[in-house]
């Protein structure tokens, strides 16, 4: 879908065709940031099915919010934060128990399976449940900074909170995760298994 000059069009441009009418700029948005939308949804949820739904959710909403958007942000900055918000969303909607002690069991069950470490499945599985041990919005603030690689501003932005609370909510994750990660990692630093991509500050 390239512009009058033949360059592909902005995200803003797109958002703004979409407003304007165009059928097909919405679509073109969504596939063009598809992959690390569905990324946020499935490391804050940890469900696949929960996560498409979320995402589902989330994009519907900013398909009839689109003229509410200002440009405060970047476009990208506001999806995330509405794919963000659905998923914790769908997480309330679940919370009707606590989440921690059954978690937290069910990891040690995997830990006692002798997972291989030098499997990268095997490896994924690992986080993943130990992702799940994490209050929402700790693990939210983990997956954008330590996971995607966002700066831990952006990250603010899309949470709607502080700089200094997404630290510390990524510091208390941090720390929650390591005794866990690293007993399965053996010589591998917890933070390398926690943080497949790095981003943001420590």
């Amino acid at each position: 879908m390239p512009g009058a000059d033949g360059q592909r069009p902005s995200d803003t441009e797109l958002l703004r065709r979409h407003v304007a009418g165009d059928a097909e700029a919405f679509g073109e948005l969504f596939r063009r940031h598809r992959d690390r939308l569905w990324a946020v949804a499935l490391r804050t949820v940890c469900d696949p099915e929960e996560a498409a739904d979320a995402l589902q959710d989330a994009m519907v909403s900013a398909f009839r919010r689109a003229a509410d958007f200002r440009g405060d942000s970047a476009v990208t900055t506001w999806l995330h934060r509405i794919v963000v918000n659905a998923s914790l969303d769908r997480l309330r909607h679940k919370a009707a128990r606590p989440a921690v002690t059954g978690d937290e069991q069910a990891f040690e069950a995997l830990v006692t399976q002798g997972a291989d470490p030098a499997s990268a499945q095997d490896a994924r599985l690992d986080v993943d449940a130990a992702l799940r041990i994490l209050p929402p919005q700790q693990r939210a603030a983990l997956v954008l900074v330590d996971m995607l690689g966002f700066p831990v501003a952006d990250a603010a932005v899309i949470l709607g909170t502080a700089p200094g609370t997404v630290k510390s909510r990524c510091a208390r994750a941090r720390a929650r995760l390591i005794p866990y990660v690293a007993h399965l990692r053996g010589n591998r630093s917890a933070s390398e298994s926690v943080s497949p991509s790095q981003g943001g500050d420590p």
